[in-house]
């Protein structure tokens, strides 16, 4: 058993390596959670003795293959509240991630599976991000930045940050959700902003930085 702050340590720390694949620093760990660097080192020692995370001094940390395996769990957990609480209970897309953030931590395996089972085994979060099943696999897209397209570009929405819940909620305004069809009509020179269409119907101008937070796959 694992407490609440180590399952949010293992989380962290396997997001920020992109699963694994890269060392993480403890500045960076430090700054994402809002805690002291020192806090953030002895949670990493307590974690290295639990053999969940490899420690390299000067290099950083990373997580180990036990770690994986926990921290996925914990995002099968989180995601699956997040849709049940979206479909459910009729939550907005921007209020469900703060309520699964508390809902991640029951441990109670048989009732996920049911949840799940109830849920119909849905593949996607309501911000589109994959469900690992029950036995850790995730079905990953071959997604883009919106930032990253060209004009006369098209494209589907896969994919929107959801750490950002004013984000989210000006989304919601211009219509912007998980599989709709978007097509570029402009990048201005200036500051990357796109003049896109949303579903063949409503232009509107979004900002690069809005863009850098909407994921899609091109579809011409």
């Amino acid at each position: 058993m694992l407490s609440i702050s180590e399952e949010n340590y293992l989380k962290t720390i396997f997001n920020l390596s992109d699963s694994g694949k890269k060392q993480v620093s403890t500045n960076s760990i430090s700054k994402f959670l809002k805690t002291k660097p020192s806090s953030v080192t002895d949670m990493i020692k307590k974690l290295t003795v639990k053999k969940l995370l490899y420690h390299k001094k000067y290099k950083g940390t990373n997580i180990s293959s036990n770690g994986k395996k926990l921290a996925i769990q914990i995002i099968r957990k989180h995601r699956l509240w997040e849709v049940f609480l979206y479909e459910k209970l009729k939550f907005k897309w921007d209020e469900v991630h703060k309520i699964a953030e508390e809902l991640e931590h029951i441990s109670n395996e048989k009732l996920i599976d049911k949840l799940d089972k109830y849920l119909k085994y849905p593949k996607i979060d309501p911000h589109g991000d994959p469900i690992p099943n029950k036995d850790g696999k995730i079905d990953i897209k071959q997604i883009i930045k919106l930032s990253n397209l060209s004009i006369k570009d098209v494209c589907i929405v896969s994919n929107v940050n959801d750490e950002d819940g004013n984000l989210l909620e000006y989304l919601n305004k211009i219509k912007i959700h998980i599989g709709c069809k978007i097509k570029v009509f402009d990048v201005i020179d200036f500051d990357k902003s796109l003049e896109i269409e949303i579903d063949s119907r409503n232009k509107v101008f979004i900002s690069n930085r809005v863009a850098e937070n909407i994921l899609v796959t091109k579809i011409n």
